[in-house]
């Protein structure tokens, strides 16, 4: 199966639907953004600290399969220069609206967040990457290609799903009775019955992947970037989530790609 393209078709389909992850900011969000007072989220609840964001005044953003009106605005108004690169191309039209309504400058473009290759090494500050990896099989390539286009120095700041979720048939049955079912790593395609597959691509739901700690954080740090920042998140009471009553059930880091060294050789600087 296809999975990004199905997994476009599916987020058009949340677009339509209103899903939370798909409406855009309010202009009084932009406008205060403006005058550097904004909260975003890379998880479902818990804004990310200030004290994570570099500078932002003309940064070379890339918002990571972070399209939807949400944060690329946010960041626009905020004062970096932003481009968006998603799956969906009615999740990119939310931030076109945003961008007209509001009189931001915000480029998009249509892609696979594992495939960077139309943007050269070296060419962004920040990267803004909220929970969407769980709908890529393989999250590895995700932070090789991070670790390419960042420049040194440069930030990467990522949400993700702890695999935890995964584990048990009430992720994957209305009134579930929390039995620990699935081994990890998870996917759809290979742990769920056939009936049950077709049954979450009739209905044009996202397939999803759950992917271990050691590739989600592992990942990172053997891609080359340092690790400088964690917390965790989960569903507030009211989302009536079973898992997230026991435990946080998403992730946030912080990780710079760290420069070269300077070494200095008969008073010559060499890299």
């Amino acid at each position: 199966m296809d999975v990004r393209s199905h997994n476009r078709t599916a987020w058009d389909r949340n677009v339509d639907d209103g899903n939370r992850w798909t409406q855009a900011v309010s202009t009084k969000a932009v406008n205060d953004a403006r005058d550097g007072r904004f909260e975003i989220l890379l998880t479902p609840r818990k804004p990310v600290p200030m004290e994570w964001f570099p500078d932002l005044g003309g940064l070379s953003t890339l918002c990571l399969a972070s399209a939807g009106g949400q944060q690329a605005p946010i960041l626009a108004a905020a004062g970096a220069n932003v481009t968006v690169f998603d799956n969906s191309p009615k999740q990119i039209e939310q931030d076109h609206y945003v961008a007209q309504r509001d009189g931001l400058k915000i480029q998009t473009k249509e892609g696979n967040m594992a495939d960077l290759a139309r943007f050269p090494d070296d060419a962004f500050g920040l990267i803004f990457h909220p929970c969407s990896n769980c709908f890529v099989p393989n999250v590895i390539p995700v932070w090789q290609e991070c670790h390419r286009v960042l420049r040194p120095g440069g930030v990467l700041l990522a949400g993700f799903v702890n695999p935890v979720r995964y584990l048990f048939d009430d992720e994957r049955k209305e009134n579930g009775n929390m039995e620990v079912r699935y081994r990890l790593p998870y996917s759809d395609l290979d742990h769920l019955d056939e009936s049950h597959v077709r049954e979450i691509v009739d209905a044009e739901r996202p397939l999803e992947f759950g992917h271990t700690l050691e590739d989600q954080i592992g990942g990172q740090t053997n891609a080359g970037f340092t690790l400088t920042g964690l917390y965790e998140d989960g569903y507030e009471e009211s989302d009536n989530d079973p898992v997230s009553r026991y435990m946080s059930t998403f992730l946030a880091t912080r990780a710079v790609r760290q420069g070269n060294l300077l070494f200095v050789v008969n008073g010559t600087g060499s890299w």
